[in-house]
Formats: structure tokens, C-alpha cells, sequence
């Protein structure tokens, strides 16, 4: 879809990426130390063997605003440009205001909207469809999309079930308007929920439903799970959205560059890769030294596949996310620096 502003067609362009970790690195020794595992344990069941946790003094605005100096100081474009700043999180600074306008502001974004958007480890996959709608509508010319997570702060450390699987840490992109004639931009989006599954990975407090006011304390205050049914639904979800995608573009999967799947647990990635039929080569996992970041795992996967040289200017990559909800969703398009 080509969206006009002013009467001048338009076309979203990934132009930058951006990312910031905190510096303490937990290793699943570390963990071993607190609560009954090891890392042969974590490690032949998830594929993670450290992650990075924030200082006390970091939330997930701080990390958010790091990572959004990152995207802007690799794109060459002044804050000031941005028009909208969409950010996903699943630990937002407050209910609100929301940690999109705190970073906003930091970051002197003072032309944009901003908001957060909540679909845990989709959020990503689900601002991108919306930043790129955004531009392709004329509703804007230049969208910030972040994910940013201190996942540490909902974990229950008793649970060895869920605290060894989740990081912190933020990453993002930068959308622009591009030349529909010199652009190739994004080809697709495929986005899905199932609300009736959403307790399968919940945090039931904060909402008006259960306020912590009335429950401080207790698990309604952490992220709880039902690892089993998640996996389940994880294997077929990553592989049904990302073959309904390709198979609506009718595009072989061999026009792929790059797959950069939710890094959440090497067994789900494996079997999508399986099941996809796409070369190993092509696929991007950095889930051993960071874990679940939730909505900042697939743009700080993108990250360090283009440090790593895997990621090049005109690469075909093809994002797939799934998370709370439960969620889903796909998307295919081109990483175009300026």
C-alpha cells in the first residue's frame, strides 16, 4: 500500500537500528547460586547461558532512551525529525504517562507523538505494522519504533520455571518516508491474538481487574506461565503466521535473506527452521547471551546481525514474533540505510 501526504506518495524505509544492554551480565551459574538449577539444566532446555539485568536505577524509559540515541546517531537524523514514537514494552515506567512520551522527551523528540504498546514479546513485529501504516497513510514522515524491557522486575526468583529465561535490555528502529520508485521497503505484515488463551502467560495484577494496591505482594505481581501450552502454541504460531505471509506475497522462501525469529527458546527456533525449510545460515540467534527480551529481542537480534556483516544494506528479512495475548505476528521487508 502507497500512502500519499501533501499528494506525494510514500513508501516506509528501514533506514537505521539501535540497541542498548546493561552492563551486568547474569550467567546461569549466577542463577544456580539462587534458586535450584544449573546451567546444563538451562541450557540444554532453552539454548540461553546469560542475560543482562539493570541497574537498580534503570527502568525501562532509561534503556529505551539509550537505545533510541543509538538509532538516531546510525540514522544521521536529528530527533527533532521524528514525528512519532511508538514504544513496546511489557514494563512500562508507569501506566502512565507512557514510557514512549518519557523517552520522547529525553531524547528531544519534541515534534512526535508517542505512545506504548503492549503485546509483550510481538511488540515489536506489531509497531513496526503500525509506524510503517502510519507513514504509508501520510500520517507521518519519520517513526521511532523501540522495544524496552526490565523483565528482571516481574520475575519470581523462587520460579525456575520462568526467571531463567528473560533480559532486559532495548533496541529500535527508524522508519522514514521513502521514494516509492527507489524504495523497497516492507511487503507484508501478518498479525494475530487469541485473547481466549491470554492466562496461559499473564501478569494478573497492576489492572483494573486486580489492583496491587489491594494484592502487593504474592505471584499476581510477577509474570506467570504455563510453559507447556506456550510452547505449544509458540511452534505452530512462528511457522502458521510466517507461511501465511509468504505464501499471500507468493515468494519462495529462498528470497529470504535473513530470519530473525523472537529469541525465546532455541527449541522454538529450531523446529520454525525446520518446518520453514530455510537454511540454518540464513537464521539469526543471539538468545544465548541474552535470553527472552521480550519486545526488544528481534531488533537486538537485528542489531547484531548487521555488526555481525549478516545483515546488509538491501537484505530481504524476515521478522516473526509471538508472545502474551496470546500474540503473533510477521513481517517481511528490506533494511535500507540512508
Amino acid at each position: 500500500m502507497i500512502g500519499v501526504r501533501n499528494g506525494h506518495p510514500a513508501r516506509a524505509r528501514m533506514v537505521a537500528l539501535g540497541a542498548y544492554v546493561p552492563d551486568e551480565v547474569v550467567t546461569n551459574d549466577d542463577l544456580a547460586e539462587r534458586i535450584d538449577t544449573s546451567d546444563e539444566w538451562i541450557v540444554s532446555r532453552t539454548g540461553i547461558r546469560e542475560r543482562r539485568f539493570a541497574a537498580p536505577e534503570e527502568a525501562s524509559s532509561d534503556l529505551g532512551i539509550k537505545a533510541a540515541e543509538d538509532v538516531l546517531a546510525n540514522a544521521g537524523i536529528d530527533a527533532v525529525d521524528i514525528d512519532t514514537v511508538i514504544l513496546a514494552t511489557t514494563t512500562p515506567d508507569h501506566l502512565f504517562p507512557s514510557t514512549g512520551a518519557l523517552v520522547a522527551d529525553a531524547i528531544g523528540a519534541r515534534n512526535a507523538a508517542a505512545y506504548d504498546l503492549l503485546t509483550a514479546c510481538t511488540g515489536f513485529v506489531y509497531g513496526l505494522a503500525q509506524g510503517v501504516a502510519a507513514i504509508e497513510a501520510g500520517l507521518a514522515r519519520c517513526v521511532l519504533v523501540l522495544g524496552a524491557e526490565v523483565m528482571s522486575r516481574i520475575l519470581d526468583f523462587d520460579d525456575r520455571s520462568t526467571c531463567v529465561l528473560f533480559g532486559d535490555g532495548a533496541a529500535g528502529a527508524l522508519l522514514v518516508a521513502g521514494d516509492p520508485d527507489q524504495t523497497a521497503g516492507f511487503m507484508g505484515f501478518e498479525l494475530g491474538a487469541d485473547g481466549g488463551r491470554g492466562r496461559e502467560l499473564i501478569i494478573e495484577g497492576g489492572g483494573g481487574r486486580l489492583p496491587l494496591g489491594e494484592h502487593p505482594t504474592g505471584e499476581a505481581c510477577y509474570l506467570q506461565m504455563n510453559g507447556r501450552e506456550v510452547f505449544k502454541f509458540a511452534t505452530r504460531a512462528m511457522v502458521d503466521s510466517a507461511r501465511e505471509l509468504i505464501d499471500s506475497l507468493e515468494m519462495p522462501i529462498d528470497e529470504i535473506d535473513l530470519l530473525v525469529p523472537h529469541q525465546a527458546n532455541v527449541r522454538i527456533i529450531d523446529h520454525a527452521v525446520e518446518r520453514l525449510e530455510i537454511s540454518p545460515e540464513r537464521v539469526y540467534n543471539n538468545l544465548e547471551r541474552y535470553g527472552n527480551t521480550s519486545s526488544a529481542s528481534i531488533p537486538l537480534a537485528l542489531v547484531e546481525a548487521r555488526d555481525e556483516g549478516k545483515l546488509v544494506p538491501g537484505s530481504r528479512v524476515l521478522m516473526i514474533g509471538f508472545g502474551g495475548g496470546l500474540s503473533w505476528g510477521s513481517a517481511i521487508g528490506h533494511y535500507e540505510p540512508l
